[in-house]
């Protein structure tokens, strides 16, 4: 897969398939981060989407595409939280049955809410079981669709669509900065804001202890890691066969940040711009926050990917 294949025109597709479900969310600045950083940061505040998370925009625009044939047999998609939930709300809006594997340590709030948008959860030990071999399983016993996390071209279409917005926002940024984990949403938003800004440099956050796309860099093939830390939902082990060639291809360089560095992002966030950021969705503003982009970018874009955190975890901050 190569940037050629997941085309800015598929993203502009999907910006117009999911509006009944995804919001535009705002985008904010903030005197006293770059005063701090010394960067002028523009935030996509994704942590303000339907689901409390950027998923929806890749969820809903693969069950949008769904032909309603095949709806009938339902969906099937393994996630540690958002995903989940974008899954359950689209699949929900489409009248298809969901079924969706998590780990049984995933964040209650996070079980809780993919449950209250009437999907059906099974939990499994990620110590022990595969997700994608139960899921597997599952789609074989149903004949349901599988709805991937990140590896999927309609997917990725999908999550570009927040750097369609925040370009058309901000359109002479230096720089454009993501969370990365399977690396839908990095690879996605790369696409489609070279399309609008041919200049812009793409960086990756991601935290050392979950380091599988910035080893993968290095090495010019996909690496698989034991990812260990607080950012629950960039805990995948190795970059997508889709994704990463993309990633590869249009990312200047992944940043990596400590799981210290991501606590002090968050509270920042939620004391100085009264924003809810989860550890995951506040890795790139960490990176930024921290100098861990190059010293000659004086501007941003910074993907805040989402706001689900339990609030006794958000205490421990």
């Amino acid at each position: 897969m190569t940037p050629n294949e997941i085309t800015p025109a598929m993203v502009r597709d999907a910006a117009r398939r999911i509006g009944v479900l995804a919001r535009r969310t705002p985008v904010l600045t903030s005197r006293a981060f770059d005063s701090r950083c010394g960067v002028n940061a523009w935030f996509k505040c994704e942590n303000l989407q339907t689901g409390g998370a950027f998923k929806i925009r890749g969820a809903s625009n693969m069950i949008l595409s769904i032909p309603a044939s095949d709806l009938g047999r339902g969906v099937v998609a393994f996630s540690s939280g958002n995903h989940a939930q974008a899954v359950a709300i689209a699949a929900r809006h489409a009248g298809a049955a969901a079924t969706i594997v998590m780990p049984g340590d995933a964040p209650r709030s996070k079980l809780e809410a993919t449950r209250s948008h009437g999907a059906t959860v099974l939990t499994y030990d990620r110590t022990r079981e595969d997700r994608e071999v139960i899921a597997a399983q599952l789609v074989e016993q149903t004949g349901a669709t599988l709805v991937p996390p990140f590896d999927h071209p309609l997917i990725i279409a999908g999550q570009g669509t927040a750097a369609l917005e925040l370009l058309e926002d901000a359109p002479h940024l230096d720089a454009l900065i993501a969370p990365v984990s399977g690396g839908g949403l990095l690879a996605g938003c790369a696409i489609a804001a070279r399309s609008l800004n041919a200049g812009i440099r793409i960086f990756g956050a991601e935290p050392e202890g979950a380091n599988d796309t910035y080893l993968s860099l290095a090495a010019g093939k996909r690496v698989a890691v034991q990812p260990n830390t607080i950012a629950d939902g960039l805990r995948v082990s190795q970059p997508g066969r889709l994704t990463f060639p993309i990633v590869q291809s249009l990312a200047e360089a992944i940043l990596l940040v400590s799981d210290d560095e991501i606590r002090t992002a968050v509270k920042f966030l939620l004391l100085e711009m009264k924003l809810l950021v989860e550890p995951s969705g506040a890795a790139a503003a960490a990176a930024v926050l921290f100098g861990k982009l190059p010293g000659d970018i004086r501007s941003a874009g910074v993907i805040l990917s989402g706001g689900n955190v339990d609030f006794e975890d958000l205490v421990r901050y």
